[in-house]
């Protein structure tokens, strides 16, 4: 009797700490939203069915003619035969140099994991709720400040800034910095993420849950593109434009969406965003790359037996800096470290093949603001 006791509180454990783990795919205003669950201490009851890899030639049907052909070619070999999308950006004037697997860098999104973070780091700040340095209580005397919160991506603080900043403004500063809305200018095909109305239940994590995971939300890697874009650039988020011909290279006319006020955070996060590639969640990048300062951040999630990874960056190199978003989906080989460790390829690609000491001063054409018309005057830009 003993022994059916004992295994009856096994299997009640079992099933517990299973209903802990997964939650279910759900759709939200007519977009397929991919609502991601992460193990939260078992990982090894976590099944996952997709493939993280794929013999198919994801460039089908993209469209190339205005691309960057350096940042293209390394982009292609970066992912390899990994199943995703890769998105570089001039975050001087929200060009699109390469979008490698534009079907899914231009679909409804899915689930932002701790990527969302960033929009909620820089949601605090603004609020003056905390500084770089702020320790944050996380029960008893357990304290956390955000630049190592940032760097080993920890839900709690999250989950906690999330709670003193409340729904409310967090989906202000989501809108602000471009979730919810197009990201891009007249790109075809382009679709729509979604950042909902409400929070949560209570029941789900609440608001709390929104802000470490990004449950609720689905992200394009448009969307992620041009807010780390603003980071890099000291806070104008720009409409990102993708050339389709040589000509519309020769012609680039930037176009400014708003401007953020968020300059004077920017240093605030950006060492949280640099300590997560020195020596945190995205330090598989540094195995492949060190030659300038990378800041980014990673995030991974899952659903239904498909695992998400994320990462997005910028380098700071001083020739420029140039924005990478690499998304992947797939089975256990998928998650955000090794997107991280993709875009390390990828700035290794770039640096093998001399981009950036090749790269020209020239002077940066006027800039749009949105609605706005002028004659082209530019020439080409980061060729």
């Amino acid at each position: 009797m003993q022994e059916s006791a004992t295994a009856q509180k096994h299997i009640t454990h079992l099933q517990h700490s299973r209903r802990v783990a997964t939650t279910s795919v759900r759709h939200y205003s007519g977009a397929h939203l991919r609502r991601a669950s992460l193990t939260v201490h078992r990982r090894s009851y976590e099944r996952f069915y997709a493939s993280s890899f794929t013999d198919q030639d994801l460039t089908q049907g993209d469209v190339t003619a205005g691309e960057d052909p350096v940042v293209r070619q390394a982009a292609i070999a970066a992912l390899g035969n990994m199943y995703g999308t890769v998105v570089a950006i001039d975050p001087s004037n929200g060009r699109i140099l390469a979008m490698v697997n534009q079907k899914l860098a231009l679909s409804s999104g899915a689930e932002p994991c701790s990527t969302i973070k960033v929009s909620v780091a820089l949601a605090a700040l603004s609020e003056g709720i905390i500084t770089k340095d702020t320790p944050v209580n996380l029960g008893g005397s357990y304290h956390m400040n955000l630049t190592e919160a940032l760097a080993h991506s920890n839900n709690l603080y999250f989950e906690t800034l999330g709670r003193s900043l409340g729904f409310d403004r967090v989906r202000h500063y989501a809108n602000q910095f471009g979730l919810g809305e197009l990201a891009g200018y007249n790109i075809p095909g382009e679709q729509l993420g979604v950042y909902p109305d409400q929070p949560l239940p209570a029941d789900r994590g609440g608001v709390g849950r929104m802000c470490s995971f990004g449950e609720s939300v689905s992200m394009t890697p448009l969307q992620l593109g041009a807010l780390v874009s603003a980071i890099a650039n000291g806070g104008t988020l720009y409409y990102l434009q993708h050339p389709t011909t040589p000509d519309q290279v020769l012609n680039y006319q930037p176009r400014i969406k708003r401007t953020l006020d968020i300059h004077n955070l920017i240093p605030e996060i950006q060492d949280g965003m640099q300590a997560a590639v020195d020596y945190g969640t995205a330090r598989s990048l540094k195995a492949n790359f060190n030659q300038f300062p990378v800041m980014g951040k990673t995030g991974t999630c899952s659903n239904n037996g498909t695992r998400f990874g994320w990462f997005a960056s910028y380098a700071d190199t001083q020739y420029g800096r140039i924005v990478t978003v690499i998304f992947l989906e797939g089975g256990r080989p998928t998650f955000g470290p090794k997107a991280a460790e993709l875009t390390g390829y990828f700035y290794r690609n770039l640096w093998d093949h001399s981009y950036f000491a090749q790269k020209q001063t020239t002077d940066q054409p006027a800039t749009v603001q949105a609605g706005e018309t002028t004659p082209s005057t530019a020439t080409g830009v980061n060729q």
